[in-house]
């Protein structure tokens, strides 16, 4: 399955979670079988010859892929999560959305230095989750060699942000 055909699979909710916001969801191509396969494969075949160590993801909806493609992949999943969140002692790092500001967080112990490290996250808009992740894997020692996407939202400019990562998204919005 290529990536527009994916694109059938997604649909947008206007207005969610805010006003102006159009959310791309994809619970309607998670619960297809197919789909879900077609995806996993995707970024499996593009990180399948690059050392990778460990997938860092973002809840909640990076965590439905991430967890499938460290699997494949055969290498450790890392979550981040909001403040909070984590039962052990954390690095937190703010960051801005396109409807607010938030924060992350990950384990203080979860990335040895040195480590290769793919971020995943299910979308890709401004960027700056993505970066706060990418930062808090490098403040742990890890070396990001890659960030995927499912989505991304081209006229958000996101890939703006990071600029010094590799970038692979499977399905792209104008």
């Amino acid at each position: 399955m290529e990536s527009i055909e994916l694109k059938k699979f997604i649909r947008g909710i206007p207005d969610f979670p805010k006003k102006g916001i159009l959310f791309q969801d994809i619970t309607t191509l998670i619960k297809e079988p197919s789909a879900f396969k077609s995806v996993i494969d995707g970024v499996y075949e593009q990180y399948k010859d690059i050392k990778i160590d460990k997938i860092v993801s973002t809840e909640a909806r990076g965590y439905i892929f991430g967890g499938a493609l460290a699997y494949k992949l055969g290498v450790g999943l890392i979550p981040v999560r909001k403040p909070g969140k984590l039962p052990a002692e954390t690095f937190c790092e703010k960051y801005e959305l396109e409807y607010g500001t938030d924060a992350l967080e990950i384990h203080c112990d979860a990335i040895e230095k040195g480590e290769k490290i793919l971020v995943f996250d299910d979308l890709l808009a401004t960027g700056g989750t993505v970066l706060a992740t990418c930062k808090l894997a490098e403040r742990l020692g890890g070396e990001v060699v890659g960030v995927a996407f499912l989505i991304e939202l081209m006229g958000l400019n996101g890939r703006d942000k990071l600029k010094k990562y590799d970038i692979f998204s499977l399905i792209k919005y104008d």
